[in-house]
């Protein structure tokens, strides 16, 4: 076919076709993401020479500025971008809806609730480093939650974002009541986590959500012709052999746990999940492949970008990377919902 390109093996089930498009948004971005990195490394309140960083990387010198603040919190921003990226455009494949969004549907909340009800009870007498679980355990129980509301003889789309708006909602009010009632301390631990911020970067951090990038990204790729065939309706999808509510319950798994592994590392960073699929979808197309692959760079940038302003513009203050995120994502969701009115 003219506008793609096929990548052939001796095994035919290896076989696939990108379009020219995708390969020429993916052959720009993939360079950009670590160029990006570079750069956030080399410059702050102070500027450190391009040479130094790389030698600081090499091994050959050791910067404990690089080596322990700007290298390990641009590389969590970018992770944590791409896993949000992820977990919206997958979100939104099998909702078919563009307004849908961890954030939107109550999976972040349901991991704000748990990780400020961590900083009330238990900060004080176990590890911070247990916060990650707790946001982690927050949003699967609240996506359980989500799924069996969902639930009747099927999930459909309408039924599963309708259902997680409401959640939304309540669990924002939880998340409130337990600010009200928690110590000051806590409220001030919480409510910085709540803005979406990457204070305190760690190595194990990095790790750990590369790991679940790289582990969760081929298999969200896998279910990619099953949310192309479900996005021309449940019954067609069915027709073509695709087990619908066994995909759909699989790729809901991988974007909670995408999703609240990076809101357990980096705080509650909203929207975007909600635009970067928006942006793939304007670069590479319909097809959820590529779109996945190119809505978790997006997403990775936007939140590099968003902590690194945070941290630069406004020194000595460091601002939460959230509160930028924040006032991008808004307008744009007033955007999206003014495009999508009815007469």
């Amino acid at each position: 076919m003219k506008g793609h390109v096929t990548f052939r093996s001796k095994r035919p089930e290896m076989h696939f076709q990108i379009e020219r498009r995708s390969l020429i948004a993916l052959a720009v971005l993939i360079p950009l993401a670590p160029l990006l990195v570079f750069a956030a490394a080399c410059f702050g309140n102070t500027m450190i020479a391009p040479l130094d960083v790389l030698k600081t990387i090499a091994g050959l010198q050791g910067d404990f500025v690089v080596e322990s603040l700007r290298l390990p919190r641009a590389l969590l921003s970018l992770l944590a971008g791409a896993g949000l990226g992820i977990a919206g455009a997958i979100l939104q494949g099998i909702i078919r809806n563009p307004l849908a969004s961890p954030d939107i549907v109550g999976i972040t909340g349901g991991a704000s609730v748990a990780a400020v009800i961590f900083l009330t009870y238990g900060a004080g007498s176990v590890s911070i480093h247990l916060l990650p679980f707790a946001a982690i355990a927050g949003a699967l129980l609240v996506s359980t939650l989500l799924y069996l509301l969902s639930w009747r003889d099927g999930v459909t789309p309408n039924r599963l974002v309708l259902i997680g708006i409401g959640l939304a909602a309540a669990m924002s009010a939880a998340t409130t009541l337990m600010l009200i009632i928690s110590p000051v301390l806590s409220f001030n631990q919480a409510y910085i986590w709540m803005t979406g911020s990457v204070y305190g970067a760690r190595w194990e951090n990095v790790r750990v959500m590369l790991a679940v990038v790289a582990l969760l990204l081929p298999l969200t790729l896998y279910f990619a012709r099953s949310l192309n065939a479900q996005e021309l309706g449940d019954d067609m999808a069915g027709g073509f052999g695709v087990a619908v509510q066994r995909d759909r319950l699989c790729l809901l798994a991988l974007s909670v746990v995408l999703a609240g592994t990076a809101v357990a590392f980096v705080g509650a960073i909203g929207f975007v999940g909600l635009i970067s699929p928006h942006i793939a979808r304007r670069l590479v197309g319909r097809p959820f492949g590529s779109q996945v692959v190119v809505a978790g760079i997006v997403g990775g940038i936007i939140v590099l970008l968003a902590d690194w302003t945070a941290r630069t513009a406004f020194y000595p203050k460091d601002i939460p990377a959230g509160v930028f995120t924040a006032a991008i994502g808004a307008p744009f969701f007033l955007y999206l919902l003014f495009r999508a009115r009815k007469f």
